[in-house]
Order: structure tokens, then C-alpha cells, then sequence
């Protein structure tokens, strides 16, 4: 991060000097990740779905929040317009989501969620879904959202995966990109890390197992369309992440073995490359993205990147206060930063 980077955030996005003190019966990482969903309230969103045809006669569903009723935005052709990813398995239905969603209301902008494909609803039109290496899906989301409103303020925000997979598309197109800057939530930095952490016992019973049967369930209801290409009764046999992966994500992208993929997947590898500000928060305890994974000296030698670490939270965690019900420190610094970038934001672009 350089001076003049660090000096706006210092300024305009003061949670990220703060020190987080996390829930005090809830710190430990695992408890955070397993929790959150449960105890934080979901805010009511009405969204509008738009599905777009893709080039290779795919769809893609997208979810819109509006907010025609904004009273610092009311010109819906410059209202500061936030593109929200969510993690593997996730939709526009998350909590975390709709948390951000609920932070960005509140302060005039409009939000739209980029759904991976088959995962919220739509039918698979071809045999293929998603994975974090791949972005021509959300390129085409970028460039449709940003034709629609030319000229309003555009930035991302990506959680999970969904960072991942933004942080993949930054690397590789550098400055080439409409979007003013964007923000990362707990994104796995290194998959060969993240799945061997995911292995280690304790981590299998309570997240690994249930991640992968996510999956699959996420393309059981394609079965018919997905039996053309893949042997669906092995990918069901998959008893982890990486048994899915090596059977399923790394076959339909034609990578030839999973390492290869896993090797694409990562942005530790294309962080050198991001052209525009970026803040990216994770907790070194993280065990989707373990601390000694994140690449601290990589991030200090590109003045884009801002690199902000708790020492708990877990993975989408960032629980604060007695009952953390309503707001995280995740939570708050998604809403200091997209402020920051759509009200102050010429500082940083004149670095």
C-alpha cells in the first residue's frame, strides 16, 4: 500500500485503523463462521431479476436493487451503481449480502448481484457452470452493467469466492476495466492452501463435508443437462471439495489436471496486476484462507492494494458486540470504503 493510499483510508475509511474486537464468546474462527449466518438478521430486499444470454448460449441471472428511492441518487443514470459477488455456493439470498445491500440503501447507491450460473433458480441452458478461475461470465456482467449506466460510478464488492474470482478478473485486466476500485471479504488467496486446511479433521466434519454436498446439490437439479458430459454418479461420490473439483470444476474448464487449476484459481498469482485500489480484509484465522496463505509482502509491493488482517473473525465472520445481530466489522468497512471511493474518490485516483 502506498502513502497516499494509505492516508485516504486513514481518512475517509477510519474502521480499517480501528482495532476489531470480536464477540467475546464467539472469537475463535471456527465458532465465527459456523455462527454468523444463524445470528445476524436478514434485512428485506426486493429485487428485480434480469437474465442475460451469454456468448456461448449460456444465461445469466442477475439481481438488481434499485433504489429508485434514493434522495442523494435520484438521477438513476449517475446513481453509484455496487456489483456484489457471493461466495461458492452462494446467491443474492446470503445474509451477508443482503447486509451490504441494506449499507448501501442507506446511502443512496444501487446494488446488483451477479448469481453464478444454475445456482439461483435459472436453468442451465449448456452444460457449464462456474469456478473462481474463469471470469468471462463476470466480464459480461461488468460490461453489461456498465453499458446500461455509462455514467454512474460502478465499483465490486466479491466475498469468498466471489473475491476470488474478482481479484482473478483484476489481475488480468490491470486498468482496462470499467470498474473505479473494489472490495474483498475473506477471499481464499491460495487454493492449495485453502484445501488443505479444509482437510485437516475438525475442518472436514464442519465445513468441508457440508461444502461439497452443497455443491452437488447445487447441480443435481442439472443433472440432465450436465450428464452429457460429466459421469454425475462419481461427482456425487465426492466427499470433498477437492474430490469435486479433480471430478467436476477442473474437467468442464479443460484444465488437465486439478494442480492446474488450482494453480489458476489462486490470486496470490495475479495480484501484481491489479491497476485499480483495492481493500481486501482478512482474519488470519481463517481456515478457508489460512494466515500464513495471504501474500502480505506481494500486497506491500503494489500500490493498489490495501491489505487489512484481524487476528479473528474467521471466514465471513467479523462478529462484534454482546449480540452481533445487526452489523459487522465487515459490515462496516464494505460501507467506510464504498463511501470513500464514490465521495471522495478522486484522491485515490490521482495517485
Amino acid at each position: 500500500i502506498n502513502d497516499r493510499f494509505c492516508r485516504f483510508l486513514e481518512e475517509h475509511c477510519p474502521v480499517v485503523t480501528e482495532t476489531y474486537y470480536p464477540t467475546i464468546w464467539c472469537w475463535e474462527g471456527r465458532m465465527q463462521t459456523l455462527l454468523r449466518p444463524f445470528i445476524t438478521s436478514r434485512p428485506q430486499v426486493e429485487y428485480r431479476n434480469e437474465l442475460i444470454k451469454t456468448a456461448d448460449g449460456g444465461q445469466i441471472s442477475m439481481d438488481w436493487f434499485d433504489n429508485n428511492d434514493s434522495l442523494y441518487y435520484p438521477d438513476a443514470s449517475t446513481r453509484p451503481t455496487v456489483l456484489l459477488l457471493p461466495g461458492l455456493t452462494g446467491t443474492s439470498k446470503e445474509s451477508y449480502i443482503l447486509h451490504m445491500i441494506y449499507q448501501s440503501e442507506t446511502l443512496g447507491y444501487r446494488c446488483v448481484v451477479f448469481n453464478n450460473r444454475g445456482i439461483a433458480g435459472e436453468e442451465l441452458l449448456t452444460p457449464r457452470t462456474y469456478c473462481a478461475a474463469n471470469t468471462e461470465d463476470l466480464e459480461a456482467v461488468i460490461h453489461h452493467v456498465h453499458n446500461l449506466h455509462p455514467s454512474a460510478p460502478f465499483m465490486a464488492a466479491g466475498v469468498s469466492m466471489g473475491g476470488m474470482l474478482l481479484l482473478n478478473y483484476l489481475g488480468k485486466t490491470g486498468r482496462d476495466t470499467p470498474l473505479m476500485a473494489a472490495a474483498i471479504f475473506s477471499a481464499g488467496w491460495n487454493v492449495f492452501e485453502s484445501v488443505e486446511s479444509l482437510e485437516k479433521p475438525l475442518n472436514w466434519l464442519l465445513f468441508n463435508y457440508y461444502l461439497t454436498t452443497c455443491l452437488q446439490s447445487s447441480i443435481s437439479r442439472h443433472r440432465q443437462m450436465l450428464e452429457k458430459l460429466f459421469d454425475m454418479d462419481l461427482v456425487m461420490k465426492a466427499r470433498t471439495v477437492r474430490e469435486f473439483d479433480k471430478q467436476f470444476t477442473s474437467v468442464m474448464f479443460g484444465y488437465r489436471t486439478i494442480d492446474d487449476y488450482y494453480e489458476d484459481a489462486s490470486p496470490c498469482r495475479k495480484l501484481k496486476s491489479v491497476g485499480i485500489p483495492v481493500l481486501c480484509l482478512n482474519s488470519v484465522d481463517d481456515v478457508f484462507s489460512p494466515g500464513h496463505a495471504i501474500p502480505v509482502e506481494t500486497a506491500k509491493q503494489n500500490a493498489n492494494v490495501a491489505l487489512v488482517l484481524t487476528s479473528c473473525g474467521g471466514h465471513i465472520g467479523f462478529l462484534e458486540g454482546i449480540w452481533p445481530r445487526k452489523c459487522t466489522y465487515m459490515d462496516r468497512v464494505f460501507k467506510q470504503f464504498v463511501q470513500a471511493v464514490f465521495e471522495h474518490g478522486n484522491k485515490i485516483f490521482s495517485m
